[in-house]
């Protein structure tokens, strides 16, 4: 039904301004449209009326339309990314919303149609029902409640408005049923889903209905995972986590780990030295809310530019020029006076000057929103590169790996598990080291283990990223990306101190930014800068140079948090069209699968939690397109079968009725359980590597 809104006599005028309100600025890589527009423009003839659906960018963009009077047809639709609305507009109204950023996806109907439709009402054939298929249904139990979690395609897949729900029935004949959501990724559709539900008991049978009038064939769902470890034999040894570690805390413990078990540990030295805890200094010549000049060290703060002055002076005589002396650490920039011995010099030719006069020692840019004003005249200020982490060291630092084996010459399989690449993410490396001390200390009270270490070869990366990881326990917890800063000129400002970085996942060289996949940035400032180009980055670079010089390494996992998935390649695509790397052959998929769920059977047998089969499966499929990441590398470039934790799976509150998040650095009881159910998992993993190696 038509609202009865309508616009008045300005309604072009309104409208544009209305969509110009709600535009955003430029703040990086565009997204791909939640909905194409249609391959033709749409237009009108002068005077002519339709019902056109329009694509809107948010909530706020209907908010102010509605305002406007605009005759909108039905509620609002909310897509991935944007909004969907139905408006009645003539030709004017038309090109004032598509001027003002909105998209014309798809026309209705037009006001002749009407009567045509009239005639043809008594003739026209209902719509064919929608074919559905369910692409995933899975259900398990943990902490004693049973949960059920479904996938269902519908073959209407340019629909947005079609609607799924799924029945499920226990063997007690209890029932019940809930809603699917539309699930779209750039631009394609996907399927339907719904996060895992409550359920009483086993449920027996499933189907799906679609409101085009689709039902699925009825169905029993498999329980998840349907694998279960080992048994651990009495005395077996774990938890050897007692906190948090920082960087220095896990070279200690590597340090300890090689004294106590010499004769099957060797420390690796990997080659690339990362840039260190370590920043160039900066301040700023003047007020950033009046006018300023950002002054920075070309040399690191550590390396005797901490501390170092900086100051302004007016010459108090008539025509002088610009000039500048560096002497007992204090940078004096004098500036130029008119002939009446008036200050002229500006903050652009201060900055300039002074890169210019000192390339080796300084470099200088103009505050935004500086450009062109009056340079003050301003007391001493001193440079520093604000690190806070007074007890860590500032130098290049030298990356480490554990390897692990009885047998350590290249003859056994290699298991390669690698954590910290993201510097938030502080639960990852306490599961690598716990993995690795459970190898160790039940080496000679456990066959199990002693069997597993003796028949593989086992290396461990516990922080790829120690630079991005001193800066997040010290500086800013949220740091995801490592320490080298690639901006220029104005986005160098401190105030981005927290931005700075490259996403090492992000700096690989396959599926890469640079080949056009999804995922990553060329913005420095971005979360998920890729860098300068493909492995411009010490910490990407030795992942790769462990991998390539170990040639025995067959499998590996990178361990990342939070949110609980597991998963393999392909990691990145490119759009329009959504095209993935390619996909692993049909034997590799099952094998991806068939191990994937006995890992997450490991996992669950810590504590009962359970990785969902949504979350399980090739990385693009089940969590984003990740341009550049390690795992891709591994496995096309090196022939690895690598997978991918996210460690810190949601926990479901009964009282609330929903799942929660536990974030990048959970109380850490929570990091403490997480690291010793995914310790189980990568152990499993070892349990596969030496299963395949057996195989004729």
């Amino acid at each position: 039904m038509s609202s009865g809104h309508r616009w008045p006599a300005t309604a072009a005028t309104v409208l544009t301004a209305v969509l110009l309100a709600t535009q955003p600025a430029a703040a990086g890589p565009v997204t791909a449209p939640a909905q194409a527009p249609t391959e033709a423009p749409i237009t009108l003839a002068a005077g002519e009326r339709a019902l056109i659906r329009f694509q809107l960018p948010d909530e706020a963009a209907v908010d102010r339309l509605l305002a406007s009077g605009a005759d909108v047809a039905a509620r609002p639709r909310a897509v991935p990314g944007a909004i969907l609305l139905d408006v009645v507009v003539d030709d004017r109204e038309l090109g004032a919303l598509t001027g003002g950023g909105a998209t014309a996806v798809q026309l209705i109907q037009r006001e002749s149609d009407g009567a045509r439709r009239l005639t043809e009402s008594r003739t026209v054939a209902p719509a064919a029902a929608d074919t559905l298929q369910f692409l995933q249904a899975y259900w398990w139990t943990t902490g004693g409640r049973t949960f059920l979690q479904t996938q269902v395609a519908t073959t209407a897949t340019d629909d947005p408005d079609a609607e799924i729900t799924v029945t499920w029935r226990t063997a007690s004949g209890a029932t019940g049923s809930y809603p699917l959501i539309r699930f779209e990724d750039a631009g394609e559709y996907q399927y339907h889903y719904a996060l895992p539900q409550p359920l009483p008991a086993q449920p027996v049978t499933i189907t799906a209905t679609s409101s085009l009038g689709g039902t699925s064939r009825a169905i029993t769902p498999q329980a998840w995972p349907g694998s279960t470890p080992p048994a651990l034999p009495s005395g077996y040894q774990k938890d050897f986590i007692d906190a948090y570690m920082t960087p220095a805390d896990i070279s200690a413990r590597i340090r300890r780990l090689h004294r106590q078990y010499p004769a099957l540990v060797d420390v690796i030295k990997l080659p690339n030295k990362t840039q260190g805890y370590r920043r160039t200094a900066s301040a700023y010549l003047g007020d950033p809310a009046a006018a300023a000049v950002v002054v920075e060290s070309v040399r690191f703060g550590d390396e005797g530019m901490n501390g170092v002055q900086v100051r302004t002076v007016d010459p108090g005589r008539p025509n002088r020029a610009l000039g500048a002396s560096y002497r007992d650490r204090v940078l004096t920039v004098r500036l130029a006076t008119d002939a009446g011995g008036k200050v002229i010099s500006s903050t652009d030719e201060v900055a300039a000057f002074i890169t210019a006069r000192f390339p080796q020692r300084f470099r200088a840019f103009v505050e935004v929103g500086s450009a062109g004003l009056p340079m003050p005249v301003v007391a001493p200020v001193r440079l520093d590169d604000g690190l806070e982490g007074t007890e860590v060291p500032r130098g290049p630092q030298t990356v480490q790996a554990l390897r692990i084996g009885k047998v350590r010459d290249g003859s056994r399989p290699g298991v390669l598990a690698y954590s910290q690449e993201h510097a938030r993410e502080w639960a990852t490396p306490l599961v690598t080291l716990e993995f690795a001390e459970r190898l160790l200390a039940n080496y000679a009270t456990d066959p199990a283990t002693r069997e597993l270490v003796d028949s593989t070869d086992v290396f461990i990366i516990p922080t790829v990223n120690p630079d991005g990881a001193n800066y997040s326990f010290n500086d800013f917890n949220f740091q995801r990306k490592n320490l080298v800063n690639h901006c220029t000129g104005a986005a160098r400002d401190p105030r981005n101190r927290d931005s700075f970085g490259v996403d090492v996942n992000r700096n690989y060289a396959v599926g890469s930014y640079f080949d056009g996949y999804v995922g990553g940035s060329p913005n420095c400032l971005s979360g998920t800068h890729a860098g300068t180009g493909e492995l411009s980055e010490a910490e990407s670079r030795n992942v790769v140079a462990l991998a390539t010089r170990y040639g025995n390494i067959r499998f590996s996992l990178n361990v990342h948090s939070y949110g609980g998935y597991f998963m393999w390649s392909p990691g990145a695509y490119k759009v329009p069209g959504r095209v993935t790397l390619p996909r692993p052959s049909i034997d590799e998929s099952k094998f991806f699968l068939d191990s994937a769920k006995r890992i997450v059977g490991a996992i669950a047998a810590e504590r009962g939690t359970v990785t969902w089969p949504a979350y399980t499966g090739p990385v693009a499929d089940v969590l984003y397109s990740a341009a550049g990441n390690s795992a891709d590398h591994l496995y096309y470039d090196l022939g690895i079968t690598a997978w991918n934790f996210e460690v810190g799976n949601d926990r479901w509150n009964d009282a609330t009725g929903q799942w929660e998040g536990v974030g990048f650095q959970p109380p850490f009881d929570e990091a403490q359980a997480e690291a010793q159910e995914y310790a189980g998992g990568l152990v499993e993993l070892v349990r596969i590597a030496r299963d395949q190696a057996s195989q004729p």
